[in-house]
């Protein structure tokens, strides 16, 4: 048991909550590289990550260009089929609940202070604090099988400066579609590098 105290306690793991650390983390990169001879004009994320750039545009107004690829709408969808229907009740009398693989090995322990943070955060009032001069673009794949293509379409209708674009028969990894997300993305760089700051179109 010492082993695994010791990688489920891993800043390295993957982690159901802490997005507002990783939104800290975010910013502490972002501050390293704009004090040398760098400009940060995108952050990008994926999935989880996709939510962490979110709040960090709703946060901190200093990068012009988000890319949220697959994030997720509404943090409170998606816990109970993953954690079962008493996941509250159960975290509540142990402190945590192990979520395990298909082998039974444990893949990453969620506390319950992690799942608080997460069921804490409303994505809906961090996305309208997103400034306008922010350029927004999300990227969902149509056969998303663990973040509903939903989520896209209402990142879209309250992001003031965002651009949607489903990339058909995707999957949440983009398994076969990986240059059309890479065209996708560079595209929108690309336009902002081009044009400067202004409306998406």
């Amino acid at each position: 048991m010492g082993k695994l105290s010791e990688d489920l306690e891993s800043e390295g793991l993957f982690q159901f909550g802490d997005y507002l650390k990783e939104v800290d983390d975010l910013r502490s990169v972002v501050l390293y590289f704009s004090g040398g001879k760098h400009t940060i004009i995108t952050v990008l994320g994926h999935s989880k990550g996709g939510n962490v750039v979110l709040l960090y545009a709703s946060k901190y107004h200093d990068v012009p260009t988000i890319v949220n690829v697959s994030g997720r709408y509404n943090l409170k969808k998606g816990i109970e089929e993953r954690l079962g229907k008493d996941y509250l009740q159960n975290i509540k009398r142990d402190g945590y609940i192990d979520v395990m693989d298909k082998n039974g090995e444990v893949q990453y322990r969620i506390t319950e202070e992690s799942l608080m943070e997460r069921l804490g955060i409303d994505m809906h009032a961090a996305c309208l604090s997103i400034k306008h001069s922010s350029r927004v673009l999300t990227v969902h794949g149509s056969s998303d099988e663990v973040i509903p293509v939903e989520d896209a379409f209402e990142f879209a209708k309250i992001i003031p400066n965002h651009k949607l674009h489903i990339i058909e028969g995707s999957d949440h990894g983009y398994s076969k579609h990986q240059a059309e997300l890479a065209g996708v993305v560079l595209n929108f760089i690309k336009a902002f590098l081009h044009h400067g700051k202004g409306e998406l179109n």
